[in-house]
């Protein structure tokens, strides 16, 4: 096993990711980072980033590669001594030939108010399925080029977590769970 294990958790919206997310914390301690949590978080502290990505966001599009792998990278850059969960990063290609490229060579619910964001109105959620669509075929064919795919497969979170778990004993040591 690796000293620290790096994970990415792809879907399209709507699709889960959320709770499968949260299970993988709860039972194997990873940290978590969020693209939309970090964006939404960038917008309401009115950074230049945050002003730059709101246009992108309220659009229904994807914030461009450039502006999310210099988010992802100082953020991950933070994170020096233990595994990882990122959570809608990479969303392209690019993103994640970027990410690849920052780590080689290195060592191996919340309980909030729902609310519905403007990237939650119906116009914008097709939109970017759409672009998740588009994109996300690159994204898995990159990293089934490199043979570190894993998919889960399934209709609801519970017929896949324990799938997750399942593969992720084998990977890490297990601090709970499955249910």
């Amino acid at each position: 096993m690796s000293k620290f294990f790096k994970m990415i958790i792809l879907g399209a919206p709507g699709s889960g990711k959320g709770t499968i997310s949260s299970r993988i914390l709860r039972d194997f301690g990873l940290k978590h980072l969020s693209s939309g949590d970090l964006l939404r978080s960038q917008v309401i502290s009115k950074t230049e980033l945050g002003v730059k990505a709101k246009a992108f966001m309220t659009a229904g599009k994807l914030v461009p590669d450039d502006v999310m792998v210099k988010l992802i990278s100082e953020e991950l850059a933070k994170i020096t001594s233990s595994s990882w969960l990122l959570d809608g990063f990479p969303r392209t290609r690019p993103q994640a030939e970027a990410l690849n490229k920052h780590e080689k060579g290195k060592d191996d619910v919340t309980g909030e108010d729902l609310v519905q964001r403007e990237d939650d109105k119906p116009e914008s959620i097709r939109q970017r399925l759409d672009l998740y669509e588009s994109s996300t075929k690159p994204l898995k064919d990159f990293y089934e080029e490199l043979g570190i795919l894993q998919v889960f497969c399934g209709t609801e979170s519970n017929e896949i977590w324990p799938r997750v778990h399942k593969y992720l004993q084998n990977h890490l040591p297990a601090l709970g769970g499955p249910f």
